[in-house]
This record gives structure tokens, sequence and C-alpha cells, in this order.
């Protein structure tokens, strides 16, 4: 194929670089094992996922849109519980000279998540570490720091509702390797001078939202930028993305104007369509809208 000519994805020409993963998948180099999937993520990067396990969602889009469009210089880039990989390869593909660590305990998600890397031709740029990122053993010191610090933390503590039927779902749900407070302490621990940390959580019930403000406090972090993401125009907004740096690296007669609060990110209108702006964060990641 030449260089001049292009490929469509649901009638839009797709943008961004092109990746080996075709030519891995011929070669029989890579495979779409039985229970897996094979889908589009951005451009031309793909994801590896299990049909019936944790599947990227639009919690994941968001937080690596906002974290990578507030940390457009950075040049090393934390996702923290990186599971199948779908933040921090979003972010790669906003971010394309920034090198990634990514840290995560489950063995299916992190295998998933090498072969995502391998397909989008991005594993010089990845580092997959394969731990409990509140281990400090999984760093190489604490001179290890980052720039930008991702985190899509599990919502619910594990006595909040049923589990699920997939060990693998309940991970990234519940809370059974770290709450957002130990998410925030490890961001800021590992964050370069005036770096961002971007997460996402939800906001609903009210005692949700506290948790993150709890977790803010508690590590020193200022939250300067939040914005609530409501997924039908209308109805209440039920999640979270919250932008923090810590106190230090802000100027005190400043703080009390924190966090400045952004308006609704709209997923849905009421009759059913994409939100005009999600429409554009879409685009921004190289996929259709």
């Amino acid at each position: 194929m030449s260089a001049s000519s292009t490929e469509k994805f649901k009638g839009w020409t797709i943008p961004g670089p092109r990746v080996p993963g075709p030519a891995l998948l011929e070669s029989g180099e890579l495979r779409v094992e039985e229970g897996e999937s094979l889908d589009a993520l951005g451009g031309f990067f793909r994801i590896f996922q299990l049909s019936k396990g944790h599947r990227f969602s639009t919690d994941d889009v968001v937080v690596a849109w906002y974290g990578a469009s507030a940390g457009g210089r950075a040049e090393t880039v934390l996702d923290l519980g990186s599971g199948i990989g779908s933040v921090a390869q979003i972010a790669a593909w906003r971010l394309p000279f920034a090198r990634f660590v990514t840290v995560e305990a489950q063995e299916v998600s992190f295998g998933l998540a090498q072969k995502s890397l391998r397909f989008n031709g991005l594993t010089e740029r990845f580092d997959q570490r394969k731990g409990d990122f509140r281990d400090p053993e999984v760093f190489r010191g604490p001179e290890e720091q980052f720039d930008l610090v991702l985190g899509s933390p599990p919502y619910f503590p594990l006595d909040a509702g049923i589990l699920g039927d997939h060990p693998q779902k309940i991970a990234c749900r519940f809370e059974t390797r770290g709450t957002i407070w130990d998410y925030t302490k490890v961001a800021r621990e590992r964050m370069n001078p005036g770096a961002m940390y971007a997460v996402v959580f939800p906001i609903q019930p009210a005692e949700q939202e506290e948790r993150v403000r709890a977790a803010a406090r508690d590590h020193r972090m200022v939250i300067v930028r939040e914005r609530p993401v409501c997924f039908r125009e209308g109805e209440p907004p039920m999640l979270g993305l919250f932008l923090m740096m810590r106190e230090e690296d802000l100027p005190v007669e400043r703080l009390s104007g924190f966090p400045v609060k952004e308006p609704e990110l709209v997923i849905r209108t009421k009759e059913g369509k994409v939100g005009a702006e999600y429409m554009a964060v879409k685009l921004s990641i190289g996929f259709p809208p």
C-alpha cells in the first residue's frame, strides 16, 4: 500500500501512524485466541480484550484524553493499575514522544496489554511492569519520577455489591488492590516537580466524590481542574474527571481559587446521539465519532 493511500473505518479515514499488527497477524506471530477480540482503539491502534471479561470503556477514553490534553509536554508517563492497557495506549497515541511505565498485577490483563503493545508497535516506548503499584519494589528507587500520572481506579469497596462473574472484572471494578487513596498516594510520590495527575472516579453518590477530595487533602494534592461526565444529557453526571498537582508546585495566593470547575462533558444527547464535545474527544484520539 502506498504512503498516500487511505483506509476507512465506518466511513472515516483513519489518521495516525501505521502499526505492525496486521503483518504480525498474517505471519502468525500474533493471534486472536478463543475468547478474545481485537478492537479499534484509536487511529490504527487496536486492543486485545476478553470477549466476556473486562473491556475498555468511555471511562478509559475520557481520562486518557483529559490527562494527555493537560500534560501535553509530558515526556514520561506512569499509568497505575493499567489493566489491559487502554488508558496508556490512548495517551500514547496523543503523546507520540512520551515514554510510558505501566503497572498491572493481573496476569490475564498484563498479557493482553502485552499483545496490544506489540500490535501497535509500542514496545520500545513502554516499560510494562507486573505487580502491585503499592509495592515500592515495582519502581526503580525513589528517584523514578514522571511528568504525568494516569489513574482509572476500581470504583467500589469489596462489600459494595455483587462482585460479578469474572475474576478480571472483579479486580477492575472492586478495590482488591488499592483505593483512590492509594492511587493518589503513589501518584504524588512519583510526580516530577510541576507534574500532573489525572484520574476518573464516580461522583454519585456524594460519598464517592468526597473520597477523591479526601485523598487529595490527605496527600497535599490540589485539584486544579475538575469536570463532571454526564452519560445522557439531562441526567445527573455519574463520573468526574480530576486533574491534580502537588500543593507545593502552586502559588500560595492562588490555592483558594482551585478547583476550576468545568462544564459537563455530555456523552450522549437526549436523542441518543454522540454529544458534540465528546465527538471532538473521540476525533482527538483518532476514533470516529
